[in-house]
């Protein structure tokens, strides 16, 4: 049977200012990458979301941004490799803390925004962030985009790489993701973001705006837990790999 970990950005709220329905997602994810308080979330509001991971089973992951609360993180920076590293190593550890207080563990890292985009390429930052990873905790895997510069550097740092695909992104034909500010980057049809993703799972294959045919070989899906209608896309995917006989599961 096909296996596939489903994960979705949570605690991405702030204060008084709430994003998503995050005990929706819980139910329906299998891994969730909690903000780390530098592109969203504050203390409580995370301390919250990891507890009600931890009662779930859901696994947590560690979601490092640049410093930009403003921007959502969705913003590129140029920030030092050096204040970078200080950056990714301070969130991991922040999140360790809280997850640790909720009865569970941080089990993964997966950069968000901005920084998940720049890591593609740009090769001192990604080298930044594996380095940062690799000095936290060498044994935490990474999730990110397959034939990056991230992959490449946390490669040599020993550590374990987890290709993931995008259920509501579309995609360019180099394979990358369509920038949000342009238009169809985020898709909204639950049955026909399923239906994408079930093909994705099980052909290993992914159709570009141009009409080309990409290969992904994906060991999680992303279900943007901040989109509009996030909990029914999500809900619409799980069970379409369920129908499909895709077994949902954790990756670590």
């Amino acid at each position: 049977m096909a296996r596939i970990d489903l994960n979705a950005d949570l605690g991405e709220g702030f204060g008084v200012w709430q994003l998503g329905d995050d005990d929706a997602m819980l139910g329906i994810v299998s891994s969730a990458n909690v903000a780390c308080g530098f592109h969203a979330g504050d203390p409580a509001g995370l301390l919250r979301v990891c507890r009600s991971a931890a009662q779930r089973g859901v696994r947590i992951g560690a979601q490092v941004s640049y410093q930009d609360l403003a921007g959502f993180g969705r913003r590129f920076i140029d920030v030092a490799p050096e204040d970078l590293l200080a950056d990714v190593v301070f969130q991991i550890g922040a999140l360790q803390a809280i997850a640790q207080a909720a009865g569970s563990a941080v089990g993964y890292v997966k950069p968000h925004g901005a920084l998940y985009n720049s890591i593609v390429s740009h090769r001192d930052q990604a080298a930044a962030v594996a380095e940062a990873v690799a000095t936290v905790d060498a044994s935490l895997p990474v999730l990110g985009m397959a034939g990056s510069a991230f992959f490449e550097e946390a490669d040599r740092r020993g550590l374990r790489t987890v290709t993931e695909a995008f259920a509501d992104r579309a995609y360019q034909p180099d394979g990358r993701l369509v920038p949000r500010r342009e238009p169809g980057a985020v898709l909204d049809d639950p049955v026909l973001i399923a239906r994408r993703v079930v093909n994705m799972v099980t052909t290993g294959q992914v159709t570009a705006t141009d009409g080309t045919v990409l290969p992904v070989a994906a060991e999680s899906i992303c279900v943007h837990g901040d989109s509009p209608g996030a909990v029914q896309i999500a809900a619409a995917v799980h069970e379409q790999l369920r129908t499909a006989g895709v077994e949902i599961g954790a990756f670590c």
